[in-house]
């Protein structure tokens, strides 16, 4: 690296006829076996990996994952121009007229003052681009819940269907904590589960009216109760006990412990 940037420069010509090369004959045999179905897994693979470089601030390792995740763009355009349904170009190009198309305030005469107003225009474009479409319906049904759920939110909040503050939702977290400890009296599991569901979404609502990232939030709070048993084992070792071993009172001990001496 110099200066922040590789000397050994390429562009995406270089890597298109990398892939070609490697799907044709005489090609890379795993490469060749590959179809877009089996591909999906190293997809998601790469873009986690791409946020762990985020979120470590290493540059140099964000390059290399960027590169990564960029072949599997490639890869899977290189599939469908063999089957003759579109190419690296069409992707191209229709990615730079939608993103032409929805940033009027940009490449037309329209304007936004915030990044909020960006978004409402988005929502506007998306919707008239597709008339009679749901407003959550671009929210895909893969997404992790949590993810889903704010992003749900996030799109019935743009047409004015929200709360008009955090306070709202907590108070709705309060509603449905309530239901939930009406249903474990004697309820069947599927209405427990459904009384779950309903507080857990409630949370999500109370993260993002907060300006707050719900999956983001409950990611480091699994780090920070591992980090935290972590030492109710380390200290169940200095007694020479294994967890299985000690009972629930020793681990609080512990527990309570190692929450005092956390940052």
């Amino acid at each position: 690296m110099t200066d922040g940037k590789r000397s050994d420069r390429r562009d995406m010509a270089d890597l298109v006829s990398l892939m070609a090369r490697l799907r044709g004959e005489g090609g890379c045999p795993w490469d060749r076996e590959q179809t877009p179905a089996t591909l999906k897994p190293y997809i998601l693979e790469e873009a986690y990996e791409v946020i762990a470089a985020i979120e470590k601030e290493d540059w140099s390792e964000l390059c290399s994952e960027l590169g990564d995740l960029l072949l599997q763009v490639v890869f899977q355009a290189r599939i469908a121009e063999e089957r003759e349904l579109f190419d690296m170009g069409n992707v191209v190009a229709a990615v730079v007229e939608k993103m032409t198309r929805r940033h009027p305030h940009v490449f037309g005469g329209k304007t936004a003052k915030d990044s909020a107003a960006v978004l409402d225009n988005w929502e506007k474009i998306k919707r008239a681009e597709s008339p009679g479409r749901s407003v959550t319906a671009g929210v895909d049904r893969r997404l992790p819940p949590l993810q889903r759920a704010q992003r749900i939110q996030d799109k019935v909040a743009r047409v004015g269907f929200d709360w008009e503050s955090p306070e709202g939702a907590v108070r709705k977290v309060r509603e449905e904590f309530g239901e939930v400890r009406e249903a474990l009296d004697g309820e069947p599991p599927e209405r427990v589960e459904e009384e779950l569901g309903d507080l857990l979404f409630a949370v999500v609502n109370v993260a993002r009216l907060s300006g707050l990232n719900a999956a983001e939030a409950l990611r480091k709070a699994n780090i920070k109760f591992e980090k935290r048993f972590q030492k109710v084992e380390e200290g169940l070792r200095g007694r020479g006990l294994a967890p299985e071993e000690a009972t629930l009172e020793q681990m609080e001990e512990i527990w309570e412990a190692a929450k005092k001496k956390a940052p």
